[in-house]
């Protein structure tokens, strides 16, 4: 048996078989994978094998698009039938709201070239009559997907592993990790079947792998407290059931009838497919419980959990009603099994916090689908250094160490029910909130904050009227606190708002060696001190890896500000990078200062009226002048007893200040700013309106229009581009060239209804030349806004375009960089 491999994949279900097949089939020799039983001996074998392209997550869209493309190739590679049945998919909907739903993912669909089809109740009763349409209003149909074996489709793709050199060694536990610096030494164990137990043996060696990628589904907890690491992927129970054979449907199929599509009833939350003559039920109950919440037992195998009937009763008796020939056939056989989750239902795919060449790939509660494009892209991040698509939404590092098992446990299960409850894009889950909680939070929902979560923080989404449902007002139309998010982004244009922006991560890089560093990581100049710049830090590749707002504050200091819901994310990436070059640069030390900072956004043309009547100084005429104070600058002030690092910029384009304060007096500041405002007009404002007002200005947001699949200069920010420095990405940067260019579009929507970000963009012949990154509603323009990316023949100022929005086609116009007050006048007004 081998102990030096290039790369070692733990764990023997789809996603581990995929990931070495991809390695290997990347150009990595020496690939081994081990599973500590049989291969698919995990949530492998008792997966239903559905094959669903729905998603809202654009990279999880790509991911399923490989997936059900490759599964295909297999046979031909290796001889082996993955047992795929093409029958596809068929979700229907039961309301115009659903419909709604379908035509959002839709757009989206198109931007990754995803075919479907609209199918009307009476197409479908006339397709596949034993189907109860009476009640539906519609379906989408994907013609290309179905169901496959899951373990037909695993060991093809180990038969193809293997024919590209991968080891293959099963009943080996792996029983430690340790790095030596430059490769893992894993210690593994082997195992042996005793009474029908899986049990260690005395028999131990120890592997030495460069890359360690695990794979080990409802083990991911004992991978978490091997690795030292935090990993929310827990299980929770997945019950389906399946019928004897229905005599209606044996009618049916021997009189010529095609075999039923997988049909997904998303309103009654179950999806059921065709299984010798019956029918397979699954459904996504309510009250479904995590398991393993602090590891999978030993002793558990492929093994079931007994089943709950009493748990998914309304979801059977919906089936009977959608199909009601199914209503006197029998139960043949259950299955109730453990599914990994996690709390946002993603899977956690990339690098380790903490950890050099240690990856991880775990949390796939659609795991059958996202296998093949897990390994693919997976292995692009590996091999090359970065995917050809973004991955950030899927990486391990989009939770924080403040993440605990109960908040996992309990967030787990709260993402299997909403696989079906509608993925309205202003949602906000609430289980497990409130938790990271500033001071001013109740203050904030006393005034009618409604708030979303954002790294664990409660912020502000908008401020509404006492007893208002934020549940109710979700749409994917202008939803119910739509007037309210226009009145808050108007009083920022026409007098001032107050945005609570704590959830930024704040951190300081000094020492000897800071300058030289940050010189070398980042693409813009560095500021001189008492100065601000905007700058990023780029991937191998050249393309965004991070956003930094860099306040210099002395020669060797800076304070650096980040996206709030990235903390963990650019943290990890920092600490990296300081580690790999501090031997060559001096000394840097990196403090996390997320949580002793607040911070609060003050902006409008009455800002610096507001902190005039509250600042402190030996010339209170002049504290807040240009002469004193100009744009892209930080100082240091005092308003009344509250000592403030003031930086003035602001994310909405007006003139405005940052207010990063003591988090302690956070209070005090809101009261004071609150009291001082009221004859300004200054309003309380959320999220939403600054994300409008952010577009008026063109202002490119890190995880939508910024990313590891765009460069900075495809983005359009080369104005902080120092092309005339050295730093890290940026020959990668050039060489990649311009493939599409970042555009705002004004734009002529629907009544009543906005673009989201997911949408995609027709040139007026209509060919589809790029999508959506961001949208919105402009109150300047008062017209629906948006930003994206679209081939550079069509960015060109007044270019017409066309987007997709509920399946028709809107008028678009490519508007110049910055729409809104373009040559900054508001922004730099003097006072």
């Amino acid at each position: 048996m081998k102990t030096h491999v290039k790369a070692l994949v733990v764990g023997g279900g789809a996603i581990g078989t995929s990931i070495a097949y991809h390695l290997a089939r990347a150009g990595w020799q020496d690939v081994m994978l081990l599973e500590r039983d049989e291969l698919t001996s995990g949530s492998t074998w008792h997966a239903a094998g559905l094959l669903p392209y729905f998603n809202m997550s654009y990279a999880t869209t790509h991911i399923h698009d490989y997936s059900i493309k490759f599964y295909k190739t297999l046979e031909e590679e290796t001889g082996l039938n993955a047992g795929f049945s093409v029958v596809g998919n068929l979700r229907m909907a039961q309301t115009d709201e659903r419909m709604d739903e379908y035509m959002l993912y839709a757009s989206t669909a198109e931007t990754c070239g995803v075919p479907y089809e609209w199918m009307t109740p009476e197409q479908i009763k006339e397709r596949w009559p034993l189907i109860n349409t009476d009640d539906l209003k519609g379906a989408i149909y994907h013609p290309t997907d179905g169901y496959i074996n899951p373990a037909d489709v695993t060991m093809a793709m180990a038969k193809g592993a293997r024919q590209r050199g991968v080891t293959i060694e099963r009943k080996w536990q792996v029983d430690g990790y340790e790095w030596n610096g430059s490769a893992w030494l894993v210690t593994c164990t082997k195992m042996m079947d005793r009474g029908g137990n899986l049990v260690p043996t005395e028999e131990q060696i120890v592997i030495t792998a460069e890359h360690v990628v695990t794979a080990t589904g409802n083990h991911a907890q004992r991978t978490a407290q091997l690795l030292g690491i935090k990993i929310p992927a827990i299980p929770v129970e997945h019950q389906f059931i399946v019928t004897e054979p229905d005599p209606e449907l044996v009618a049916y199929r021997e009189n010529g009838g095609e075999e039923h599509p997988v049909i997904r009833d998303a309103d009654a939350k179950w999806y059921v497919r065709e299984e010798r003559g019956g029918w397979i039920l699954g459904p996504y109950e309510l009250n479904a419980p995590a398991r393993f919440e602090y590891g999978c037992p030993d002793s558990f195998r492929a093994d079931l959990f007994p089943l709950d009937l009493d748990r998914i009763e309304e979801e059977y008796m919906s089936m009977i009603h959608r199909l009601p020939s199914s209503e006197t056939v029998g139960l043949k056989d259950d299955f109730n099994g453990p599914i990994c989750y996690t709390p946002d239902g993603n899977p956690l795919l990339g690098p380790a916090p903490g950890l050099r060449n240690m990856w991880l790939a775990e949390g796939f509660s659609f795991g059958i689908t996202a296998a093949g494009g897990t390994g693919y892209y997976l292995a692009q991040m590996m091999v090359n250094g970065e995917a050809e698509i973004d991955m950030a939404s899927l990486d391990p590092k989009r939770y924080g160490s403040w993440m605990t098992t109960e908040y996992a446990a309990r967030k787990n299960e709260e993402a299997y029910e909403h696989v079906y409850i509608l993925h309205h894009p202003d949602e906000e889950r609430s289980a497990c909130r409130p938790l990271k909680t500033a001071p001013a939070y109740d203050r904030q929902k006393a005034l009618g904050a409604q708030f979303g979560a954002v790294n664990g923080w409660e912020r502000p989404n908008y401020y509404a009227p006492e007893g208002f449902d934020d549940h109710a007002a979700r749409s994917f139309r202008r939803g119910g606190w739509w007037q309210y998010a226009e009145q808050e982004a108007k009083a920022i244009r026409e007098t001032a708002g107050l945005i609570d922006a704590t959830a930024f991560a704040k951190l300081r890089v000094s020492g000897p060696g800071a300058t030289a560093f940050l010189d070398w990581f980042t693409c813009n100049k560095l500021p001189k001190v008492g100065r601000i710049n905007l700058t990023y830090a780029l991937t191998s590749a050249g393309t965004t890896r991070t956003e930094y707002t860099i306040v210099r504050e002395a020669e060797d200091s800076y304070y650096l500000v980040s996206a709030g819901a990235w903390q963990a994310y650019d943290h990890d990436y920092l600490r990296k990078a300081v580690e790999d070059k501090e031997a060559e640069f001096g000394r840097i030390n990196v403090q996390d200062l997320t949580s002793q900072y607040g911070v609060f956004a003050l902006a409008g043309p009455n800002a610096r009226a507001i902190l005039a009547e509250l600042i402190r100084d030996a010339d209170p005429e002049t504290a807040l002048s240009n002469k004193r104070f100009p744009w892209l600058s930080a100082r240091d002030i005092e308003l009344m007893m509250c000592p403030v690092k003031a930086i003035r910029v602001a994310y909405t384009g007006e003139l405005g200040w940052e207010l990063h304060h003591p988090i302690e007096m956070q209070n005090y500041l809101w009261d004071r700013l609150m009291a001082a405002g009221e004859k300004h007009g200054l309003k309380p404002v959320g999220a939403r309106a600054q994300n409008w007002l952010r577009q008026e200005k063109s202002y490119r947001a890190f995880g939508t229009e910024l990313g590891r699949d765009a460069t900075p200069l495809e983005a359009g920010l080369n104005r902080f581009v120092d092309l005339d420095k050295d730093f890290y990405g940026k020959q990668a940067m050039l060489d990649t060239g311009i493939r599409a260019k970042c555009v705002t579009l004004l734009i002529d929507g629907p009544e009543g209804a906005d673009p989201w970000g997911r949408e995609a963009l027709y040139a007026a012949d209509g060919t589809r030349v790029g999508r959506l990154t961001s949208g919105g509603y402009s109150v300047h323009f008062e017209k629906s806004i948006g930003m994206g990316y679209v081939a550079p023949e069509h960015a060109e100022v007044g270019t017409q375009l066309k987007v997709k929005m509920f399946d028709q086609l809107f008028d678009a116009v490519v508007a110049e960089d910055s729409p809104y007050d373009p040559k900054n006048v508001t922004i730099r007004v003097d006072g």
